[in-house]
């Protein structure tokens, strides 16, 4: 089963996905974190939650639109508001599902984010699994996502579109905000053994030794997936990075 929702509180309309079998009892669930000008429609998020469904009951998975992404309204982007909807989504599914066993899956900017609120809020995570995580992602996006005129641009405070198959509007303030917001460095020693990294050596985005670095620096599980690139889009990479974060989860 397939829903378009939205979650209302404090003043925002977080548009949501969620994928269940139907089952009278939610166990389990699966909050899941986009990419940067990525989506709640996401193509990798369904394949996951397809397998995971077809040999896992009562099991939901939940996908949503950061702010300024997919069908959100906002116009700005800002890391405070992106902090916001983790929390809420965070506390809608703990009061929907009467408590259940919470579970996190993100991947580039939306891994960036779960890390960023655990280490300001704590972990609200059973396990977290991460693909690709964007750890320093002031430098993934200036140097590896970003244009030299998208940065001339800023520096003039002009706000500029910035993506892949869909572009995200940002500017300066969000840009400074990224700098002065490195979790690269952040100490994650405490969480670090429910934590899982999966990331491609031949990320073409995300830099695949900045991760190891920070993985090893707070002794989190990583695990390289030769040859795979930045969106996995070898499905057998995928299907093996599937298998690996549904087995970390202790599901099948």
């Amino acid at each position: 089963m397939e829903k378009y929702f939205n979650v209302n509180r404090d003043g925002c309309s977080i548009c949501c996905k969620l994928y269940s079998d139907g089952a009278k009892k939610t166990e389990k669930v699966v909050l899941c974190g986009h990419g940067f000008a990525g989506h709640r429609d996401n193509k990798a998020a369904e394949k996951f939650a397809g397998k995971l469904l077809a040999k896992n009951k009562g099991v939901a998975v939940i996908t949503f639109d950061w702010p300024c992404h997919g069908s959100d309204v906002r116009k700005s982007l800002r890391l405070e508001d992106c902090a916001h909807y983790f929390e809420i989504m965070v506390g809608y599914i703990e009061e929907t599902y009467s408590d259940p066993e919470l579970y996190g899956y993100a991947t580039s900017f939306g891994g960036y984010l779960f890390l960023k609120s655990i280490s300001e809020n704590g972990d609200p995570f059973k396990k977290l699994a991460l693909r690709c995580p964007a750890v320093n992602m002031y430098d993934v996006l200036t140097k590896n996502i970003m244009t030299g005129d998208d940065l001339l641009k800023l520096e003039k405070g002009k706000p500029v579109l910035v993506g892949f198959d869909s572009k995200i509007k940002i500017d300066k303030p969000f840009i400074e905000s990224l700098k002065a917001e490195d979790i690269s460095g952040r100490d994650f020693f405490d969480y670090a053994e429910d934590i899982l990294i999966l990331h491609g050596t031949e990320d073409e985005i995300v830099p695949f030794d900045a991760v190891e670095r920070f993985a090893d620096n707070s002794l989190i599980e990583f695990v390289p997936v030769e040859g795979a690139d930045h969106r996995f889009l070898d499905p057998l990479k995928m299907e093996q990075a599937i298998k690996r974060i549904t087995a970390f989860f202790g599901m099948k």
